[in-house]
């Protein structure tokens, strides 16, 4: 397990602001303070990757994250596919794409795996595919079952949540569900609701290897070895 220190943690942090009312400033202000904190990652809305025009050079070494299908879900795969394929094409590193939920609680798994599968397509190889699963709103079978389809799909990793649900965001049960269910093959990203460290360590201790939180700083100043 990673050594809980700031430093470490942060590493695996997407520094985020998904907010309906962003502005550039708003996003240089992220990129600038997830280069200085050390983040892994920035993630933004896909019409903001483009807001500001040195994004990559104030980034440095951090990635460049997005999202699409968001926060919904309800959109076809086809539109889900292109909104990836522009991202990346604008200079996106992840796409973290939302599931038709619907499909499961349905039981038609072969139609979400097509759907994660026709996304992973235009994020290919070395750009990384997240794939959020609304955990919150999911029965255990349904959790697992959204892991294997992401798994059978080609996804890098599982995520909880959009935060953005009223069901709620990441609980450590979810997160532990799905470390169990992909058994370190993807990644687990912990996203929504996480504000401090006592949470952010929880999630790891449960099996998270990526965090998506939007409170970073306070997050980390909480470190006991600050």
């Amino acid at each position: 397990m990673t050594e809980l220190n700031a430093a470490a943690v942060a590493k695996m942090i997407d520094h985020t602001i998904l907010k309906t009312d962003a502005t550039p400033a708003d996003i240089a202000a992220l990129a600038d303070e997830a280069a200085a904190i050390g983040t892994y990652s920035i993630c933004i809305s896909p019409n903001m990757i483009a807001s500001v025009p040195d994004l990559k050079e104030r980034l440095g070494e951090v990635k460049l994250a997005t999202v699409c299908g968001f926060p919904s879900g309800k959109h076809t795969a086809a539109m889900k596919a292109a909104e990836a394929r522009e991202s990346v094409a604008h200079g996106a590193d992840e796409v973290d794409m939302v599931i038709d939920t619907g499909l499961l609680k349905a039981g038609n798994v072969e139609a979400l795996t097509a759907e994660i599968a026709a996304v992973k397509a235009e994020v290919p190889a070395p750009h990384l595919l997240k794939v959020i699963i609304e955990s919150a709103t999911l029965t255990d079978d349904e959790i697992v079952a959204a892991c294997k389809a992401s798994e059978a799909a080609g996804a890098d990793y599982v995520k909880t949540s959009t935060g953005f649900h009223a069901a709620g965001g990441a609980s450590v049960h979810a997160v532990e569900l799905m470390a169990q269910t992909v058994g370190g093959r993807l990644g687990v990203k912990a996203s929504g609701g996480i504000r401090d460290w006592a949470g952010a360590a929880a999630m790891i201790e449960a099996g998270a290897t990526r965090l998506g939180v939007s409170a970073t700083k306070a997050i980390l100043d909480g470190s006991p070895q600050a």
